[in-house]
């Protein structure tokens, strides 16, 4: 089951990559999108963390049977986590690629401006500029207030199946050391980090999805 990125849809590369791995495998796959995003109904900036986990719990338990593999990217991983707390005994495995556990805390909040907080609290929204599309990221005072509801790194997280993280060390958005901080707060022991020197947030070069298909491989293997 493939979990996406903030704002993004299950038509990217690394989804589609992961389909026809698995179909090649002749192993079951899902890819979706949250509500706001790619093909689905509803409004993005009507969403935050809470209701796009809530998205995710409701697919795995809707179009999936018996144990599954989580893959998180970026925002994907955080909601990944969520969705493993929530249905532990569905989840064997994680894998997430530059997976953003707290991020609209650590990676927006506490990196805005006075003026962009100002912004945020008197206006309910923020426009912020991508480097990914022409349209500015929404930011809104929901999605901030509702993140905190769901802050995974203060604490020990407890899940016991084997993650593995994939994480590029020159990742503009989402620093490598996000990984480390996850890979510590994880309480199971069976935790790998695959740390790519020249690999950007996206990892979605040819060797970067061959180092995913072969991660994803080895925890349906093992």
């Amino acid at each position: 089951m493939f979990l996406g990125g903030f704002k993004s849809d299950m038509t990217g590369s690394k989804a589609v990559a992961l389909e026809a791995f698995a179909k090649a495998r002749g192993q079951a796959f899902l890819r979706f999108d949250y509500a706001g995003h790619g093909a689905s109904g509803g409004t993005f900036t009507d969403g935050c963390i809470g209701d796009w986990a809530k998205d995710a719990i409701a697919l795995l338990d809707a179009q999936t049977e018996g144990p599954q593999i989580l893959v998180g990217s970026s925002m994907g991983g955080w909601l990944m986590l969520l969705t493993a707390l929530a249905r532990p005994d569905r989840v064997a495995g994680l894998v997430g690629i530059a997976a953003a556990p707290d991020f609209t805390e650590d990676l927006m909040w506490e990196t805005f401006s006075h003026e962009v907080r100002e912004t945020i609290l008197r206006d309910g929204s923020y426009a912020e500029p991508s480097a990914y599309s022409d349209d500015p990221y929404i930011i809104t005072r929901k999605l901030i207030e509702d993140g905190r509801e769901h802050l995974l790194l203060r604490d020990p997280i407890q899940l016991h199946c084997p993650v593995r993280l994939l994480h590029g060390m020159r990742d503009p958005d989402v620093p490598w050391q996000v990984s480390v901080r996850l890979a510590e707060a994880l309480e199971t022991e069976d935790v790998r980090l695959s740390l790519v020197k020249d690999g950007d947030h996206r990892l979605s070069r040819e060797q970067d999805l061959a180092l995913l298909r072969a991660t994803v491989g080895e925890l349906l293997d093992g």
